[in-house]
């Protein structure tokens, strides 16, 4: 676990990294006495817990956390302040706590124990995959817009392969079945690609898809998947396969037959 403090002032800074520092015995602790030092730290690495002054020089303490929050949904902020104004703005930030500047060691272990967001929610997946049914690709529980229709289908081919590369010619087999312009697909493979690389980069999904030169893959460990999860536990799995899977597209059939073989497998046990 990563926990920055962030102070202007080398003493104040000093003081409050030695309170903090016994307090998380198995955590790391990085201090920077510029917002946007902290910044550049945060845009390289997921920063778990901010502890952050209001009052700092060229970029404020509460716009350093708006940009963390940002970038890092499940960070959890806790402002230091000698005013009571910045209270509203770190309730709308859904901070994690509020602190006067001199805080003792008991109220920065209480901020540690009670923090917003936990390990555990912490490690919760953003993505959630389904497949039985229609096929959806959900980020923060909203469903995802490509620009293209056939990005998310193409999408639908890497995780139908389960976490194997797959190459540029078997995505184009899957989404186009007629023949056609070989060369005019290839053109189009690479917007989709584009398209799939930029709305990933805009959500702050990184490590999703893992490329090779002409394949890709999904990172199955990245993502929360009924399919994936159905297949590792069978009826212990919390997603149960009742026949249908990715009811949209025609490409799955053969894997779709493989499902109900092992669903009627599941049923004569």
């Amino acid at each position: 676990m990563k926990t920055i403090v962030v102070w202007d002032d080398k003493e104040g800074l000093e003081t409050l990294s030695r309170r903090i520092k016994p307090l998380i015995p198995n955590g790391e602790l990085f201090t920077f006495d510029s917002s946007l030092s902290a910044l550049a730290m945060a845009r390289e690495t997921e920063v778990d817990i901010a502890f952050i002054k209001t009052q700092m020089p060229e970029l404020s303490g509460l716009d350093l956390g708006s940009y963390l929050r940002e970038m890092h949904p499940y960070t959890n902020l806790i402002f230091l302040s000698n005013k009571k104004e910045g209270g509203f703005a770190a309730i709308r930030m859904h901070a994690s706590g509020y602190l006067p500047w001199n805080p003792s060691e008991a109220s920065l272990r209480s901020e540690l124990n009670d923090l917003r967001y936990s390990a555990v929610t912490k490690n919760h997946k953003r993505v959630f995959i389904q497949t039985f049914g229609n096929f959806e690709f959900f980020v923060d529980g909203v469903p995802v817009n490509f620009k293209y229709q056939r990005t998310k289908e193409m999408v639908a081919v890497l995780v139908n392969n389960r976490g194997a590369q797959t190459t540029n010619g078997e995505i184009i087999a899957c989404l186009w079945e007629d023949d056609g312009d070989p060369e005019k697909k290839q053109s189009y493979l690479g917007n989709l690609r584009q398209d799939l690389q930029n709305t990933f980069n805009k959500l702050k999904l990184d490590g999703i898809i893992l490329k090779q030169r002409g394949s890709m893959a999904i990172a199955k460990d990245k993502v929360e998947c009924d399919l994936y999860d159905w297949l590792e536990k069978k009826k212990g799995s919390r997603y149960q396969y009742t026949g249908d899977y990715m009811n949209q597209y025609s490409w799955p059939e053969a894997f779709h037959a493989e499902l109900d073989e092992i669903s009627y497998a599941l049923e004569e046990e």
